[in-house]
């Protein structure tokens, strides 16, 4: 049938000319942007999919700037602490220095207290300018904020809160109940005092040992004040008790001892001892939240995923204690969701020497005029010194663990992920070019030969006037 008012040919044309056109623009947009899909209709589900991964993209980038902010907390508060380590150092070769009366002039004693009393003054000075972002590090303010409960806080002479989980709610109770109180070593004698002839006897400890030499005729208490005499030298003391003599190491738990054993002794001699083996003292039992506690003598710690803390007891209590921790730490947001499995939560102490210290004193008892001064108590002092140095080399430590072990390997798995999700998104979302470049090449022609086809059938219609002729 030869019409002249409906061009079929030509609508035809026109159809799979537009969309050719429009295949011709699909794939030039996608070649100038890279993307495969530009707007929600070129891939709805494929849409919904990437705009997912950008998110979750978005995230862990955040999480790793957050990580590697950590890192750079914890540097900036190691750095200063290495300082303070140097200057604890130097405190305890002075004190150490002045202990030697003897050799030492009273003149130089008082210029080692003037160079303590200068470091003290310096430790403080660290204590308030280590800052990041104008965020002090070492004066207290990361350290976790705990009260006890019940008025338990009397069986504690030392309290350290290294890491803590506070969930939502912000705070957590913590319950230590202590089923066994450590003790001491013990060994005792059970005849022969007073001396019925002489003897020779080696009384070892933790801190040492000592060779004791008695003649016939001496009493408990002339071995008891020998004993104590050297009792910081050996670890061991001695009472007496029915009138023997009891030795007693001067520390408590497992890593105390004493071990005493008779040299010689005269023929008439009837010393005799409760045990010729070495005796050991037995730690603290005890659980912290249903956790079986690690005992070290009165010395308590635990470290789980929630919770990493350390106390000392009162000597010999077996009170129970009870504490609230209700904020403070540093909480940093290590992954791409904000819950608390991953977050961290650190605390550092600080160290300042009016909080400073532990079971043995505070370290502001080292300046002039103090308990501890070198004219005062030289033992004292480096008892102090030499816990101080123990708390701030294990903080260092925990930081240093810290950072290697949470923050490097939370940036290194972060990364990894954020490889996978980018690969993953790009798969969805960015354009192939080969086939783009194809898609393209095919559409040019299809658009070229459809014109042609077009402007063919747009002339069929004049055919007709040939037949009126």
């Amino acid at each position: 049938m030869t019409r002249i008012n409906t061009n079929v040919s030509s609508l035809v044309a026109q159809n799979t000319l537009n969309r050719s056109n429009t295949d011709l623009q699909t794939a030039l947009t996608r070649l100038s942007t890279g993307l495969r899909i530009n707007s929600g209709r070129d891939d709805p589900a494929g849409l919904i999919a990437s705009e997912t991964l950008r998110s979750d993209i978005g995230a862990v980038r955040s999480a790793i700037t957050n990580t590697q902010r950590a890192n750079q907390v914890i540097g900036t508060a190691d750095s200063a602490l290495g300082q303070v380590s140097s200057l604890l150092n130097d405190i305890r070769g002075l004190v150490t220095e002045a202990a030697n009366q003897g050799g030492v002039s009273p003149e130089q004693i008082k210029a080692n207290q003037t160079q303590i009393d200068s470091s003290l003054d310096a430790l403080n000075r660290i204590s308030q300018t280590t800052s990041f972002q104008g965020r002090r590090l070492l004066d207290g303010n990361l350290d976790f904020v705990s009260s006890f409960t019940g008025g338990t806080g009397g069986n504690v002479s030392d309290l350290v809160i290294n890491q803590a989980n506070l969930g939502a709610a912000g705070s957590v109770s913590v319950n230590v109940a202590v089923t066994t109180a450590a003790t001491k070593a013990t060994n005792a004698t059970t005849a022969g005092v007073p001396l019925t002839d002489n003897l020779v006897l080696q009384l070892s400890g933790a801190s040492g040992a000592e060779v004791f030499t008695f003649q016939s005729g001496a009493t408990a208490a002339n071995i008891a004040d020998a004993v104590n005499l050297v009792q910081d030298a050996t670890g061991v003391s001695a009472t007496v008790n029915g009138g023997n003599v009891q030795f007693d190491s001067t520390a408590y738990g497992s890593s105390a001892f004493v071990d005493a054993e008779v040299i010689s002794e005269g023929s008439a001699g009837t010393f005799a001892l409760t045990s010729a083996s070495r005796r050991f003292g037995t730690d603290v039992v005890a659980t912290v939240n249903g956790t079986t506690a690690n005992g070290d003598g009165n010395k308590l710690s635990i470290s789980t995923a929630t919770l990493d803390t350390q106390l000392t007891l009162t000597a010999g209590s077996t009170a129970d204690v009870a504490f609230d921790i209700t904020g403070g730490g540093a909480l940093f947001q290590l992954g791409p969701d904000v819950v608390t499995n991953q977050q961290a939560r650190i605390g550092i102490q600080s160290v300042n020497t009016a909080t400073l210290g532990g079971v043995n004193g505070r370290l502001f008892e080292l300046r002039s005029g103090e308990s501890a001064a070198l004219d005062t108590d030289t033992r004292k002092a480096e008892n102090i010194v030499n816990e101080v140095i123990t708390k701030v080399t294990n903080l260092r430590g925990r930081l240093g663990a810290f950072q290697k072990a949470t923050l490097d390997s939370n940036v290194a798995t972060l990364n990894d992920t954020l490889v996978n999700l980018t690969d993953a998104e790009s798969q969805i979302r960015n354009a192939d070019f080969a086939a783009e470049t194809a898609n393209l090449t095919r559409a040019q022609i299809l658009v070229q030969s459809g014109t042609k086809v077009l402007s063919i059938a747009n002339s069929n219609p004049q055919n007709v006037l040939s037949l009126l002729r």
